[in-house]
């Protein structure tokens, strides 16, 4: 594990009371860390979590390759009955994808999510994309 994306993982928990956990999974969808909200009882146990991150790479490939056509994809999201998922891509200027950021949030905070990601989690990705482009 590189100490960047733990350390990236745990700031990103630290943006918003509502972000329950955050993680970065290669372009295989292998976990390089994660990160959780304190005292929290995770719905997923850690293989559960692993399947997760291999079939949210996946999804992101899928979604990658209609960019040129639909423009740059800033996030996804699913609307669970428990939490909200996001993933973000980390890709380069050709959509080539290198990392993905997987996110949950309080099913209650689902109103605010959208300006969380915008707002908060994108900008911190987009000021670290090289190193994450670096060390890939």
């Amino acid at each position: 594990m590189k100490p960047f994306f733990q350390e990236f993982c745990d700031k990103v928990i630290t943006l918003d009371k509502s972000i329950r956990f955050a993680g970065i999974a290669d372009g295989d969808g292998h976990l390089e860390a994660i990160a959780e909200r304190k005292g929290l009882k995770p719905l997923l146990n850690p293989e559960e979590r692993a399947q997760y991150a291999i079939t949210a790479a996946t999804r992101q490939y899928t979604r990658l390759r209609w960019e040129y056509m639909l423009g740059k994809i800033n996030y996804a999201m699913s609307n669970y009955a428990k939490l909200v998922r996001a993933t973000i891509p980390i890709a380069d200027e050709n959509s080539r994808l290198y990392y993905v950021l997987l996110l949950s949030f309080d099913v209650e905070a689902e109103r605010n999510v959208h300006k969380v990601i915008m707002d908060k989690i994108i900008p911190l990705v987009r000021k670290n994309t090289d190193k994450f482009l670096k060390d890939a």
